[in-house]
């Protein structure tokens, strides 16, 4: 019986078709995609080079590596000086940054923000802070700080915003909401029941932030010098034109160990804070 039924309803159901017709939006958009993508080629000059340009890039590649060992310990002292600016610079950007990021992170939080308006607003702030390259800050900020570490610390300040507030705010929405308006239905403040309900929740999401933020900084301000933004990026730009490669070598392993062991500390310290909280 129900054989015979499930044969019925197979022979007067109409049979699906075997390629589902795509919408004309879709070619278009793959069209558009696709003559983009032609338009990149062309665009990068890569379709310009040659054979010998080919042969030529290694060859070039070897004798900068050929002339950057043995790494030069000449200006020792001066590239540990610019070092140990670069790691100021990010430490202070950080120290500054995160406790601002935090009280923005507030503002433009779904489940804490006291009005839409700031929300949009602060968030709008956040992401405009975020997704401007911290290169372009430091120009911006040499003409109106001035050259070496002040511009290149309230670069990396702002840097430190942008990201940090953005995921200290997302941390804070993922919190349940259950603590929350258990404390504020027996009476507690609304801010009460955000700093006793929602910050210690958030905690462990913040800590990680802040170490991933530290360790991001470190890295970008290893560049700023490049600008005029103070830091070990001066040195390396002044090896690299002088033609001075053992030297540029010696500032790329500083770079190295410095990148490492701030990263190495940052372990150290999720393995420690994270575990106990």
């Amino acid at each position: 019986m129900k054989d015979s039924l499930l044969s019925n309803h197979m022979t007067n159901s109409p049979t699906p078709p075997r390629f589902l017709r795509s919408p004309l939006w879709q070619y278009i958009l793959w069209l558009c995609f696709g003559t983009f993508l032609l338009a990149s080629i062309e665009g990068t000059g890569i379709v310009k080079l040659t054979f010998q340009d080919l042969i030529h890039i290694p060859k070039q590649i070897f004798y900068v590596l050929d002339r950057m060992f043995p790494p030069s310990l000449e200006r020792i002292s001066m590239v540990s000086k610019a070092m140990l600016q670069t790691l100021e610079m990010a430490l202070i950007g950080n120290l500054v940054g995160i406790p601002i990021s935090f009280v923005l992170a507030m503002f433009c939080a779904r489940n804490l923000t006291p009005h839409p308006v700031v929300y949009y607003f602060v968030r709008t702030l956040v992401t405009f802070l975020r997704t401007t390259p911290s290169l372009v800050w430091a120009i911006f900020l040499i003409v109106a700080v001035g050259l070496g570490p002040k511009s290149g610390t309230v670069t990396l300040m702002i840097a430190t915003i942008g990201l940090c507030a953005r995921f200290f705010a997302e941390s804070m929405e993922e919190v349940d909401p259950g603590p929350k308006e258990a404390l504020i239905s027996i009476g507690a403040s609304r801010i009460g029941a955000i700093f006793c309900a929602v910050l210690p929740a958030a905690t462990p999401a913040f800590i990680n932030t802040a170490l991933f933020n530290l360790e991001h900084t470190t890295r970008s301000s290893a560049v700023l010098g490049i600008v005029g933004a103070g830091g070990i990026g001066i040195e390396l730009m002044v090896s690299i034109k002088t033609f001075h490669y053992d030297e540029a070598a010696t500032i790329l392993i500083f770079v190295f160990v410095m990148v490492m062991g701030v990263e190495q500390l940052c372990a150290w310290i999720r393995r420690k804070v994270l575990v106990i909280s």
